[in-house]
């Protein structure tokens, strides 16, 4: 099955979408020619529509040359299942997975079917996605018993890592089979932070739906918090002030710089460079201390609400933030300087962690560590939406794939959102911060793509008749790059993990939904 180029539209926002419905045969067909054609699995979900006078739906959306392609497939309310699409783009497999354990939905003929969200909190035929689902049951407490694959050899060992870990972190498990201290294989086993999230959006009123929206992941609340909105503005084709879009772009780019400026320093800590940690993290305690003073809030907790922004910036505060970016920009132009020349940090950071840019291709690493593996995608530059369409914005990429080319990418990334965030203050338009919502008259669905700091965070939302919320599904780029982070560890030692792990930096709690 093909996109036709007369099937894509231009929404409110300026971003190329496609939506299309089609039988649960045709989504596999989709999925080959968006794969031939270059393009990449973005997000699959699943949603219980029985209450719309239907069944079940499986949802999938796809990256491709042309934009962000949603196809949607009805299953049937018994027995709901599609073809499996994980033998096309590997990164479903634990999206397909999820599915099933949040709502039954089965993936045919899937190679791995193992359980990821359930640790033994729920019976084999509850699923809490379910509109039928009773939130008054008992959690059972089962044995997890996951079934890890084994390595077996002479001089084989297992190291089990976490899930609590010593420092204050998301918890996640992490198998290591080592001979030596070289790394054979890497395990992971995610959702010990599951709480319940999309299933806490059924209902919502629309601006309480964007609070919960920006806390999927806390350290990308903008991202999402936009993302969320465009979609809820989408759905009911609703405009936003020109200078509340212009406020969103800037709040995205403080959040990218002040979580690149943490991850730099860190990248330092782990090779006993706490020269470099102090200094990143004093710049970046700079940062969000300004945010702060500018805005209300370190990390811009609910600075953006459906219909426009709740936050606004005057000239001080214009003047101010230009003056920090030059400072700090000067500030990490010296730092740079010194990771360069460092030839401890060099040495550990060359030729570790590597993902070689084919495999990358092949299993769909997206955002910074993907652009570090030569995979050249962004949408601020390919697919620009207002202001990004104004602001010409460059892309960084590197193609060695290791820790080095992931740390080159956020250097060059905080230079170019420095030179944005000027550019956003000076050509800040005037104007209103927020319009109201059209109202809503009927079931109505909308998408929101934003490129967030890690990458791509997609949140797709339907409306009820009522206007309430009915289903809403975030979903954060760490579904993607997980995996290859047990790719990239191969052939390591084990000392490296925290490094090669701090260089991807994924979120846990943005897909234990």
């Amino acid at each position: 099955m093909q996109i036709g180029e007369h099937d894509w539209h231009l929404d409110p926002f300026g971003r190329h979408i496609w939506r299309g419905r089609m039988e649960a045969g045709q989504l596999l067909a989709l999925a080959r020619a968006v794969k031939e054609e270059g393009g990449q699995l973005v997000a699959l979900w699943g949603s219980d529509d029985r209450h719309l006078d239907g069944g079940f739906a499986i949802h999938a959306a796809f990256l491709t040359g042309a934009g962000l392609a949603w196809a949607s497939s009805a299953l049937p309310a018994e027995a709901p299942a599609y073809p499996d699409l994980a033998h096309i783009f590997p990164q479903a497999d634990r999206m397909q997975r999820a599915t099933f354990d949040l709502l039954g939905i089965t993936a045919s003929e899937a190679v791995d079917e193992r359980k990821w969200l359930r640790h033994g909190a729920w019976p084999a035929n509850v699923f809490p996605l379910r509109r039928d689902f009773d939130p008054s049951l008992p959690p059972i407490h089962d044995t997890d018993a996951y079934p890890f694959i084994r390595v077996e050899g002479d001089g084989v060992h297992e190291i089990p890592v976490g899930p609590i870990h010593a420092g204050t972190i998301e918890p996640g498990h992490f198998r290591f089979s080592i001979i030596g201290e070289r790394i054979l294989r890497l395990e992971q086993r995610l959702g010990y932070t599951h709480k319940g999230t999309e299933k806490r959006f059924e209902g919502m009123d629309l601006a309480t739906g964007a609070k919960l929206a920006g806390r999927v992941s806390g350290d990308s609340h903008s991202a999402y918090a936009w993302a969320y909105c465009m979609a809820v503005e989408s759905a009911t084709a609703s405009a936003v002030p020109e200078r509340a879009v212009w406020l969103r772009a800037l709040f995205l780019e403080i959040e990218r710089i002040a979580n690149h400026l943490g991850d730099l320093g860190y990248l330092g800590n782990d090779v006993a460079l706490g020269f470099g940690f102090m200094q990143f993290w004093r710049l970046k305690e700079d940062w969000l201390r300004l945010s702060a003073k500018l805005f209300g809030h370190r990390y811009l907790f609910d600075c953006i609400v459906p219909g426009g922004v709740a936050k606004d910036i005057d000239d001080g505060g214009r003047a101010e933030l230009a003056a920090e970016a030059d400072r700090i920009e000067a500030e990490v132009r010296s730092l740079k300087a010194i990771y360069d020349d460092h030839a401890t940090l060099q040495d550990r950071f060359a030729n570790t962690g590597i993902v070689k840019p084919d495999l990358a291709a092949r299993l769909g690493l997206t955002g910074l560590a993907g652009r570090a593996s030569a995979q050249a995608w962004d949408a601020r530059a390919q697919f620009p939406q207002a202001p990004y369409d104004q602001l010409d914005v460059s892309m960084a990429t590197q193609r060695r794939g290791d820790v080095l080319a992931r740390a080159e990418v956020r250097f060059a990334e905080v230079t170019e959102s420095l030179r944005l965030i000027r550019a956003l203050l000076t050509r800040l338009p005037a104007g209103e911060l927020h319009a109201p919502l059209a109202p809503v008259a009927a079931v109505c669905e909308g998408v929101g793509w934003v490129e967030g700091w890690r990458g791509e965070v997609v949140v797709a939302v339907r409306i009820g008749a009522d206007g309430r919320l009915d289903r809403v599904h975030p979903h954060d780029p760490s579904w993607q790059n997980w995996p290859l982070l047990e790719i990239g560890v191969l052939g390591n030692i084990v000392p490296d993990f925290p490094l090669i792990n701090k260089s991807f930096n994924l979120s846990y709690s943005g897909q234990d939904l």
